[in-house]
C-alpha cells in the first residue's frame, strides 16, 4: 500500500454525473467486464489513463473526468502494473476507500474514433477469451 501523496493530483474517468464533495466508493457495478460489484475504486495520476476510463466506461452518460482525493491508502493497479506496462508508467492505482471529488477537468481531448475502435476490439477479444479487464 502507498500512503496518499499530498502533492500529486489524481483523476477518475467515468460517465457518472457527480459533484464536488461526492464520494466514489467500491461496491457498485464495475464499468468493465461482467459488471460485478467492484472491490476497488480506480484512480490515476495521469490524465491520459483517466481519459481512457471515461471513454470506455459503460452507460449513456457524458464522459467526465473528476479530480479526486483518496480518503485512505492507495496501491498500484495490478491490472496494468507489470502485466501490461512494466513498472507503473500510467501511474494507475486502486483503493478500497472512497475517493472524494474535488473538481472536474473540462475541455479535455479524447482519443480518435480509430483508437477507440481498436481498444474496444481488444477488450472484446479478451472477453471472448474469458479474461476480465479488472481482476480483484
Amino acid at each position: 500500500m502507498t500512503s496518499m501523496r499530498n502533492a500529486e493530483t489524481f483523476y477518475h474517468g467515468t460517465k457518472a454525473d457527480l459533484a464536488p464533495g461526492d464520494l466514489i466508493a467500491a461496491g457498485y457495478a464495475s464499468n468493465y467486464g461482467r459488471r460485478r460489484p467492484a472491490a476497488y475504486v480506480y484512480l490515476s495520476a495521469t490524465l491520459e489513463a483517466s481519459i481512457w476510463g471515461a471513454e470506455l466506461a459503460v452507460g449513456a452518460g457524458s464522459e467526465r473526468i473528476y479530480i479526486v482525493e483518496p480518503t485512505g491508502p492507495i496501491e498500484d493497479d495490478p491490472n496494468l502494473t507489470d502485466k501490461k506496462f512494466p513498472g507503473n508508467p500510467t501511474r494507475s492505482y486502486r483503493t478500497r476507500y472512497p475517493l472524494r471529488i474535488v473538481g472536474e477537468v473540462r475541455g479535455w481531448i479524447g482519443h480518435t474514433p480509430e483508437q477507440l475502435k481498436t481498444m474496444r476490439e481488444s477488450i472484446a477479444n479478451l472477453e471472448r477469451q474469458g479474461i476480465e479487464a479488472i481482476e480483484d
